[in-house]
């Protein structure tokens, strides 16, 4: 069946959706020996396509794995890193880190624990981290000092980051001591460090931020540094039953 290319790279885990509109625009892509062109269809069990010269195979086709991880804090979401510090891809098997185009889905700073979703399904990344599709995902937040209802109110109303308000959230009032209080908080869109960025403008900063849930996805009793394949039911209501994260 025809579909467009950078369809085809995300499934075939060469690159994200994005990344493979960069890789055709670059000319790195051919299909039967001619330079494709953004927009263009090809299907794979007819069709020469080629990444960088190198045919794809059907046989060379990854399975595609849908992962739970909970990263621990001190490791960073990312595939490699330049200052050598572990990255989520080293707290798999050794088995699972050979398998091709596996990446974290979003991100959670270095400092940040929780719920993080690794696969090398593309289609899915695109699903999940594109503005257009507001994914709930959950938080567990303590926060430095007392926040006043009015300043978590317009968290829940939203907040004007770098010139562009924020989605409304619900931002509930878990627990409270003397110097800090523990916050639980929904959002639906996860623009860069968009929790510690509104706590410090509201003149509470984060002490611990924790990710229970992404969707319906939760966190349950997974360890720091452990993780577990996603359940069928799970990978449907991610909208990607059957292997297709198409959307």
């Amino acid at each position: 069946m025809a579909e467009r290319l950078q369809k085809i790279l995300s499934k075939w885990g060469i690159a994200s959706r994005r990344k493979a509109e960069v890789m055709i625009s670059e000319g790195r892509v051919e299909v039967n020996g001619t330079v494709a062109i953004l927009g263009q269809q090809a299907d794979p069990a007819q069709d020469a396509i080629a990444v960088d010269g190198e045919l794809l195979k059907q046989s060379q086709r990854p399975q595609q794995l849908y992962i739970l991880l909970h990263k621990p804090r001190g490791v960073v979401s990312t595939c490699d890193d330049p200052e050598g510090r572990p990255t989520v891809l080293s707290l798999l098997s050794p088995e699972l880190r050979q398998q091709q185009g596996i990446h974290p889905v979003g991100r959670l700073d270095t400092y940040s624990t929780g719920a993080l979703l690794l696969t090398n399904d593309g289609s899915l990344t695109y699903h999940m981290t594109h503005p257009s599709h507001e994914v709930n995902k959950v938080y567990r937040v303590t926060v430095d000092g007392t926040p006043s209802d009015r300043a978590l109110s317009q968290w829940r109303q939203g907040i004007n980051l770098e010139g562009q308000m924020t989605l409304p959230a619900q931002v509930k009032r878990l627990d409270q001591s003397a110097d800090s209080t523990t916050l639980e908080i929904w959002l639906r869109e996860g623009r860069n460090r968009q929790i510690r960025r509104i706590a410090d403008l509201i003149g509470h900063p984060v002490k611990r931020l924790h990710r229970l849930a992404i969707g319906s996805i939760h966190i349950g009793d997974l360890a720091p540094g452990e993780y577990r394949m996603l359940s069928n039911q799970e990978k449907s209501e991610l909208t990607i039953a059957n292997g297709d994260g198409s959307s």
